[in-house]
């Protein structure tokens, strides 16, 4: 198995992947697991057909998390990081695609935004054992916050993201996981409307 720090895709800078490596590597949903996940997922894609330009989105990928405190502003502060430690090109690239995580509104012909929305929220179609694990793991992430205002706030972004037409922007995203993380998010928000 390859090691997440074999998989940078770059032949240099691997002291900012080291720092990342040790940004990622904290309790809660978006750690080292994480990270591997979302790897996987853009592996998946490629691996289906999906166009994107590889280097960028997999560097961002590696930052899109690499700031998570549970703030508003940790995407911003994410991108931020990448324009302040790569080289431009690509960190203008890699922040911006970074920044579109903050609420996965990628445009569907944004073929970088959109495999990268796809990796991050393809945990929405997890099997039973790891969507329950994954969302313990957000619950901790957000520990500082009453649960009934936390209950209300995770409908919202849930409720909102089943809004759109799909929740996954590639053709490649929508087969291999749309029918299941409808099914997960749904039960849910039932779930946390319910109480």
């Amino acid at each position: 198995m390859t090691s997440l720090q074999d998989r940078w895709p770059l032949g240099a800078l691997h002291d900012v992947r080291d720092e990342l490596l040790v940004a990622w590597d904290r309790p809660g949903y978006h750690d080292l697991r994480h990270l591997g996940e979302v790897l996987d997922r853009l592996d998946d894609l490629d691996r289906d057909g999906a166009v994107f330009d590889r280097v960028p989105v997999v560097l961002a990928a590696w930052f899109h998390d690499a700031v998570y405190d549970g703030q508003a502003d940790a995407e911003d502060r994410s991108a931020q990081l990448a324009e302040a430690r790569l080289p431009d090109p690509p960190a203008s690239e890699v922040a911006r695609l970074v920044r579109i995580t903050a609420h996965h509104q990628a445009f569907p012909d944004d073929l970088n935004a959109a495999a990268l929305s796809d990796a991050d929220l393809a945990i929405l179609a997890a099997g039973p054992s790891r969507y329950a694990s994954y969302t313990r793991d957000v619950r901790r992430e957000y520990a500082h916050v009453p649960d009934a205002d936390f209950r209300a706030g995770r409908a919202k972004v849930l409720t909102d993201l089943m809004d759109g037409p799909s929740l996954f922007r590639t053709p490649q995203g929508r087969a291999a996981w749309e029918e299941q993380a409808r099914a997960n998010v749904s039960d849910e928000i039932a779930r946390l409307v319910g109480g």
